[in-house]
C-alpha cells in the first residue's frame, strides 16, 4: 500500500506541481481544493484523491480530517499549502482580513496537525510542511495581515517540532517569485526577476526538488528553507 500525503489548496500553482509529483513519486497524495478547476481532472486522472474543502468553513474542515483518518491508518506527511493573498483594505476592513489570513494559514494547520498527529506518529517516519513566505521575516507594506499569519505559520514549526519530535520531522519551506500568474504583463515580471539576486522565475522544479530533500532527510527538523533567488540580499 502507497505512503498517504495530504497536501492543501492543490488546484493551482506550486500545490498543483507537488500532488502531481508526489503521486508520479509512488506516494497516494489526498488533495484538497476549494474551487472546481479543469486543472484538477488531470489530477484524478492520475488517481489523486480529491476532496473539497473550504477552510472556512467548520463542518467541511472535520469531514476533511474524517476523510483522511478513514483512508489510512499512517500518514507520511502534511504538506500545508492552501493559502489566500488579501491585501490589508480599509481599516473597516483590516479586522475582517487579519481573521481570515490567521484562520486560513495558522489556524486550520494548527487544527490538522493536532488532529492527524497519531497518524503521523502511526507511520515509519513522517513529515509536516508548512509552506510560508519571504515576506513572513520582511514584511509587507499592502499585506500586513498576510505577512504577519505566514510568519506565525512559521513560528509554530518550531512548536511542533518540538512536540512530534523524533517521530515526525516539521520543516518550513519559504519561497519566493516560484511561479508567475497569468495575465502578469512583461513590465511587472521585469520588476519581480529585479528583486532576487538570481534574476528570474525559479519555476515549479524549485519546490518539488525542496519537498523531496525534506522528505529524504532523516534529520533536518524545525528549520526554514528559503527558496528565494537570494532576495534577503538585494
Amino acid at each position: 500500500m502507497s505512503e498517504v500525503i495530504l497536501i492543501t489548496g492543490v488546484g493551482q500553482r506550486i500545490g498543483f506541481h507537488l500532488a502531481e509529483h508526489l503521486q508520479q513519486q509512488g506516494y497516494q497524495v489526498i488533495g484538497t481544493y476549494r474551487t472546481e478547476r479543469s486543472s484538477l481532472q488531470h489530477l484524478t486522472n492520475l488517481g489523486i484523491d480529491l476532496f473539497q474543502c473550504d477552510f472556512n468553513v467548520g463542518d467541511q474542515v472535520q469531514a476533511l480530517i474524517s476523510h483522511v483518518k478513514n483512508k489510512s491508518p499512517a500518514l507520511r506527511g502534511i504538506i500545508h499549502n492552501a493559502s489566500d493573498w488579501l491585501p490589508d483594505g480599509t481599516a473597516d476592513q483590516a479586522l475582517l482580513t487579519m481573521h481570515v489570513m490567521m484562520h486560513i494559514h495558522v489556524a486550520v494547520p494548527y487544527q490538522l496537525n493536532l488532529a492527524l498527529k497519531d497518524l503521523l506518529l502511526a507511520s515509519n517516519s513522517a513529515d509536516i510542511i508548512h509552506i510560508t513566505d519571504y515576506v513572513a521575516e520582511k514584511g509587507s507594506k499592502k499585506h500586513i495581515a498576510y505577512a504577519a499569519s505566514k510568519a506565525a505559520l512559521s513560528n509554530m514549526t518550531l512548536s511542533f517540532a518540538q512536540l512530534l519530535a523524533p517521530k515526525v520531522k516539521v520543516n518550513n519551506i519559504a519561497p519566493a517569485l516560484i511561479l508567475f500568474n497569468e495575465g502578469d504583463d512583461e513590465e511587472y515580471k521585469l520588476k519581480a526577476r529585479a528583486k532576487s539576486l538570481m534574476n528570474k522565475e525559479a519555476g515549479a522544479a524549485e519546490m518539488t526538488n525542496v519537498v523531496d530533500y525534506l522528505l529524504n532527510s532523516g534529520y533536518v527538523t524545525g528549520r526554514t528553507l528559503a527558496v528565494d533567488g537570494g532576495r534577503h540580499l538585494k
